[in-house]
């Protein structure tokens, strides 16, 4: 997993200098794109973009920026395949790899991707590129890494889930759960010798005020007595 986070990093940091290029980028697309005559269709695809690179790029400057994009999806490809071996998965993440790897697969169309707010890649765009030429390419990478960070997210959450109740039956099964035993004992002779000294001073009452009993004559036949 480590390894994993440590990857995700290192993409996240290039991807930061290949979103600072974008205007390089929708540039160098414009041109290539009018080498190859091909000004109507939108770029919908990463074999679209590869294709520009390899056969309608003359310019060193384009060349290196469509370069760096083809390498970001295809180095996030190779993180995809490294996730599934390290984290057997639940429906959670094996449906964001799932996501993953349909948005970086070569030949899926982009055209309806966009990516939304905190992301401004499309905002960067005017309306027209945004709508109908680059809006789906710009979006494809930071909406990938979101989906990836979700599952590093997301799979640390279910690793400490797993650990969290055995460290819950080991405090259960430790001797300190006895000690709770001895106040509850403490308390309960504490209690018993209450009420003895309660029965004691109520008889010692009783006893203090208690009227004297009067004696009863002897019995005597009836007539007169001296």
């Amino acid at each position: 997993m480590n390894e994993v986070v440590e990857t995700l990093k290192k993409i996240e940091d290039k991807y930061k200098l290949f979103q600072q290029q974008q205007f390089t980028f929708i540039r160098a697309l414009e041109r290539t794109r009018e080498e190859a005559h091909d000004m109507i269709r939108p770029v919908s695809s990463i074999v679209q973009v590869q294709c520009y690179k390899d056969h309608h790029c003359y310019n060193s400057t384009d060349r290196r920026i469509l370069n760096m994009f083809v390498s970001l999806c295809n180095e996030l490809r190779c993180l995809c395949q490294r996730m599934e071996t390290v984290h057997a998965g639940d429906s959670v993440t094996n449906g964001l790899l799932e996501k993953c790897k349909l948005l970086l697969n070569d030949s899926n169309d982009l055209t309806a991707l966009r990516a939304t707010y905190p992301h401004g890649v499309v905002n960067h765009l005017s309306l027209e590129e945004a709508q109908h030429r680059y809006g789906g390419v710009v979006s494809v990478l930071p909406i990938v890494l979101d989906s990836m960070r979700d599952w590093v997210t997301h799979s640390k959450l279910k690793v400490l889930y797993i650990v969290s109740p055995g460290c819950a039956r080991c405090k259960k099964e430790t001797p300190t759960s006895q000690t709770p035993a001895a106040p509850a004992a403490l308390t309960s002779n504490n209690n018993e010798n209450t009420v003895k000294l309660q029965e004691k001073d109520f008889k010692k009452f009783l006893a203090a005020n208690q009227r004297p009993k009067k004696k009863k004559a002897p019995w005597r036949p009836p007539g007169k007595h001296p």
